[in-house]
């Protein structure tokens, strides 16, 4: 059965407020005040360490997402409101709310990711499998150890998001609105399943570390969501983001000088025929879009051709993708509020015009746009950048636990360049480190203790250097290497 009230609610850590749409309020102003969120206008999305303010963010584009995560939820309710369906699904009153949470969660998707775009999370995951095994090693071996060694290699921006909004910033926001960005409900230090496995979509990353094991179990319990299982509107936030991602590296090749319109035409030409195959050409969704909106661009003056064809590409792909995923989501509403609806989406009906005609600009932009001789040569600056800080920093991680206990209280230690590291990390990031080696099991061994310790210690260098923007990062690197 499906009853909203049971999913949408107030219910939060500390302080909640009773009313639904005071408390989705209070979640919006938490998150748009938060510092995290800011950080996001300093952070890539493609182009890492861009200087042009019309190429994306990442603030930019959850901008975007936010919009078209808008658009999902009010054209699902609208349906929902024709076909008399509101009060059966128990949506009278939480409408407005239902759409906050979509809209929210959509500002919060890229709050985890590190600087310097897509490639950031696989350079720290090199690092991390090469380096943290051996930092460990003075421990023995056992299940622990090793789950734990297997979380921290598998750094991951959603599951960031989640140590971002509960332990990082405190942003106490209502179980509904975090459940929202539980993207994967995967444990970091779980493996991977097959596709074959019941849940395999929704557990293909990571979407939690042990770290916010706790709380992750807590939300689940107080909204009813049994283990494994997706929030529903989360489903709704990552069509939004796959959605906006469609056009947007293509603008923002164009304004880097990647492409052109032209080059752009013939290879939206290239990939379609690639995509549907058999198909007419000129008969596939995509290509009248294309054709149409190249038309109707080349009346303008050259400076506005590709601006007019975008625009109008743009607005006919979101709006023909939002009434489709709109469309999926409530065929398929018993699964997708139980959260057990295996795929995204845009990708759940794989033969449609429109899941052809995403599929065919993916590839396109994974070709000729992340491919990009000058794309990669700036994910590998991000690399080395990302690579130098955390060799800078792992004199933290060589440091007795007592040693790290002395830091904390402000006491000198032998070692003054671990010292004067720890000294620059994030005061609130060494706060969430105290905590939660606070909040170590009394009942523990002393080497699990010690296990522990180290991982959250791991942890705080990870969220001090992930949590940086692309400039910061690149100033300290610089600092740091004497550049």
């Amino acid at each position: 059965m499906i009853d909203y009230t049971k999913k949408i609610r107030s219910d939060r850590e500390v302080y909640p407020i009773e009313d639904i749409n005071y408390s989705s309020e209070s979640d919006r102003g938490r998150i748009i005040s938060s510092p995290a969120f800011r950080r996001l206008q300093k952070r890539t999305q493609v182009f890492p360490l861009e200087m042009n303010a019309a190429v994306r963010s990442r603030l930019t584009h959850s901008l975007e997402v936010q919009q078209t995560s808008r658009y999902i939820a009010k054209t699902i309710l609208a349906s929902i409101k024709e076909n008399g369906e509101t009060e059966k699904f128990g949506l009278s009153g939480l409408e407005d709310a239902f759409i906050s949470i979509c809209e929210m969660s959509a500002l919060l998707h890229d709050i985890g990711n590190p600087p310097f775009g897509h490639f950031a999370e696989a350079s720290m995951n090199r690092w991390i499998a090469k380096e943290i095994p051996t930092v460990f090693e003075k421990f023995e071996e056992d299940a622990f150890k090793s789950m734990l060694i297997k979380d921290l290699s598998n750094f991951d921006g959603n599951a960031q998001a989640i140590r971002m909004v509960e332990k990082l910033q405190r942003l106490n926001l209502s179980y509904t609105q975090s459940a929202s960005v539980l993207k994967y409900t995967r444990a970091a230090g779980s493996s991977k399943p097959l596709k074959s496995e019941p849940l395999s979509y929704v557990k293909k990353k990571p979407g939690f570390y042990y770290s916010e094991e706790a709380f992750v179990k807590k939300m689940c319990s107080a909204l009813g969501m049994e283990e494994g299982r997706r929030f529903p509107l989360t489903y709704i936030m990552e069509a939004a983001d796959d959605i906006s991602y469609l056009t947007a590296d293509i603008e923002d090749a164009v304004d880097k000088g990647i492409l052109t319109l032209e080059r752009i035409y013939e290879l939206i030409q290239i990939e379609i025929m690639a995509v549907y195959k058999d198909e007419v050409l000129e008969e596939t969704y995509l290509m009248k879009l294309v054709e149409k909106a190249y038309t109707n661009a080349r009346k303008n003056e050259k400076p506005y051709q590709f601006n007019m064809f975008l625009t109008l590409l743009r607005a006919w792909l979101i709006n023909d993708l939002v009434k489709h995923v709109s469309h999926v989501y409530l065929e398929n509403h018993q699964a997708i509020f139980d959260g057990e609806f295996n795929s995204a989406l845009l990708e759940f009906e794989s033969n449609s015009s429109y899941t052809k005609a995403v599929k065919a600009l993916q590839i396109l932009s994974i070709k000729h746009i992340y491919g990009n001789h000058e794309v990669e040569t700036l994910e590998l600056k991000g690399h080395a950048i990302l690579t130098g800080l955390l060799n800078h920093y792992r004199p933290v991680l060589e440091l007795d636990k007592e040693e790290v206990s002395a830091l904390v209280e402000e006491k000198r230690v032998d070692d003054v360049i671990a010292q004067k590291l720890f000294r620059r990390l994030s005061k609130k990031h060494v706060v969430a480190y105290s905590k939660s080696v606070e909040l170590i099991d009394e009942t523990f061994c002393e080497e699990k203790k010690s296990v522990l310790e180290l991982y959250y210690r791991v942890r705080l260098v990870l969220d001090y250097i992930s949590g940086m923007t692309d400039d910061y990062a690149l100033q300290e690197f610089q600092t740091l290497s004497a550049l």
